[in-house]
């Protein structure tokens, strides 16, 4: 039973003040790793869809409230409106294959990235606006834009359905968040653009574009934004209580959007089109595009179907049962892992690969990929982490195989469970250049780079003193039965092993942390910032509701519009 029973735990999320357990605590080892978490106890269907939790780990011992020589482990509930509606009235929400509904409307969950940018955070997930949370109490500040900016698919009573993107990019140059809105029935996609303040955004519809599954990721160089089709499908019929019968599309679409047509002017923009196989899920840009091209790493899930759950009725790969303990985890992946560099010509139309990694024995990427996320570290990157997350049988599906039928090579199938493997890749021509493994039962989570030489001259607030992504530590959280930790490899040298590890006492366990992030430090959300309001979305549509559930949601908001 590699996988851990205690991986979807419905516990209270807790504040801990974790141990050094093992190894040395580096003294330049600085800032916060945060991280997302989907709250258990909300009971989804799918354990990608409970409420939105944020985790904060300081990286100096004895702060944030820590006693000497521990590390405070701060964890919250991310308060939004919905689940401050979901409070006051529980009986009325309906969890579901893809998220949940309730008579106010469609719950956003927050829950899968952590963003940073400058000194504050952001959370987002693929079916809700971008959340601020305070850095420092992890309380929710505001959802990102009056949601008529944002065209929902759905406008319902009070929350409306806005499928956007899990992973927005931060623009350095225009101090920017860029995201997207995209129409869930037809695949029509816009770019959204959001400054930092004021109640909305800006919103363009791209020209002649579709992407017909899903917009997990978006990437960027300084010229261009980077849009591409990624691995979901939503099977309507699943909504509507059958089985999942869709497999994700083996290749898609492509679009480039040169980021100066998107001015005020214009409510439209053009794009650049190109198609790939076979499908993507995260991928990373080179920032720098002096040479004309865009050069993009590109993490493959052929087989990855993170919209297949496990359910109780189930049998695994092996025939056997799922465990009752692993209801709702995702279904693994069913294809060894793919990665590549690929160079788009703007002019020419043309897609070139410049590298590929590809082992049958490296098992599926699940984790975002750790890399040096300054503006330094973007345009001369040198190092790409990645994890393999393994070949777990019981968490694939017999569902998933009837799914996707010969797209699935059965001869590929390890003969035995694989453990996990950290990865460190020259990010040009993605040479394997150090690795370890983890112990069978462990269960990594998504790494973080943290950098050395903060503060150095001439170097933005995030880049250490030599940017790129060999020259700091990654953090790591890792889930066990037996309690989580949190360990801390050397960038340069991963095949070292954990050079530190923190752990709570034993017996401490976490559900299932999704994706992390790391910021230089942790002050409050500055409150001189003109944002959106809940109570700016309450207006005529609230008539549509009984009176009660109308009240309740006026209460709410004005609950949120209360100073402090």
């Amino acid at each position: 039973m590699p996988i851990p029973r205690s991986i979807l735990t419905k516990d209270d999320p807790a504040d801990l003040d974790l141990e050094l357990v093992a190894g040395a605590w580096p003294d330049d080892l600085t800032g916060h790793f945060v991280v997302s978490s989907s709250d258990q106890r909300t009971h989804p269907v799918h354990a990608f869809f409970g409420d939105g939790v944020v985790a904060r780990l300081a990286l100096r011992p004895g702060t944030d409230g820590a006693p000497p020589g521990r590390f405070a482990w701060r964890s919250r509930v991310t308060d939004t409106p919905s689940v401050r509606l979901r409070r006051r009235r529980p009986d009325l929400f309906l969890p579901g294959p893809v998220g949940t509904s309730s008579p106010w409307g469609f719950v956003n969950c927050a829950n899968t990235a952590p963003l940073p940018w400058g000194d504050r955070l952001f959370t987002a997930w693929d079916a809700g606006r971008p959340v601020e949370v305070d850095p420092v109490t992890l309380g929710f500040v505001a959802e990102v834009g009056h949601r008529d900016g944002w065209k929902p698919t759905i406008d319902q009573a009070v929350l409306p359905l806005v499928a956007s993107s899990a992973h927005p990019v931060v623009d350095p140059d225009r101090d920017c968040l860029w995201t997207v809105s995209r129409d869930v029935m037809t695949g029509a996609v816009s770019v959204v653009r959001y400054d930092g303040h004021g109640r909305n955004v800006r919103r363009w519809e791209v020209e002649g574009a579709a992407l017909p599954q899903a917009t997990h990721t978006i990437a960027q160089t300084r010229d261009w934004l980077v849009l591409a089709d990624t691995a979901y499908k939503v099977d309507v019929q699943e909504i509507f209580g059958a089985d999942r019968t869709v497999a994700n599309n083996p290749d898609g679409p492509v679009l480039l959007i040169r980021k100066d047509d998107l001015d005020a002017s214009r409510t439209t923009v053009g794009c650049r089109e190109f198609r790939i196989a076979p499908e993507v899920n995260h991928f990373y840009a080179r920032y720098d595009d002096s040479g004309g091209q865009v050069e993009i790493v590109m993490e493959h899930t052929p087989g990855v179907d993170i919209g297949m759950y496990l359910r109780e009725d189930d049998l695994d790969l092996l025939g056997r049962p799922i465990d009752p303990a692993l209801r709702g985890m995702y279904c693994h992946g069913m294809t060894p892992a793919l990665t590549t560099v690929l160079r788009f010509d703007p002019e020419t139309g043309r897609v070139a690969e410049r590298a590929r990694a590809y082992d049958p024995s490296r098992w599926w990427q699940a984790e975002l990929s750790a890399i040096d996320w300054s503006r330094e570290g973007l345009a001369d990157p040198t190092r790409h982490h990645l994890l393999f997350a393994g070949f777990h049988p019981e968490a694939i599906n017999q569902r998933a195989l009837r799914n996707y039928g010969d797209r699935i090579d059965r001869s590929l199938f390890p003969a035995e469970e694989t453990p996990a493997v950290l990865a460190s890749l020259d990010r040009g021509d993605l040479k394997p250049l150090s690795e370890w493994t983890f112990a069978l039962d462990d269960y990594p989570t998504s790494p973080s780079f943290v950098p050395r030489g903060l503060g150095a001259p001439g170097r933005s607030t995030y880049a250490g003193a030599d940017p790129g992504g060999h020259d700091g530590y990654l953090v790591v959280a890792v889930h066990n039965d037996d309690r989580f930790r949190i360990e801390v490899f050397d960038a340069a040298d991963v095949a070292r092993g954990p050079i530190a590890v923190l752990a709570p006492p034993r017996g401490t366990v976490l559900p299932f942390l999704i994706h992390s992030a790391w910021m230089p430090r942790a002050v409050p959300a500055p409150s001189d910032v003109e944002r959106h309001r809940f109570s700016d979305d309450l207006d005529a549509r609230l008539d549509t509701l009984e009176p009660e559930l109308a009240a309740v949601a006026r209460e709410v908001a004005a609950e949120l519009d209360e100073p402090g």
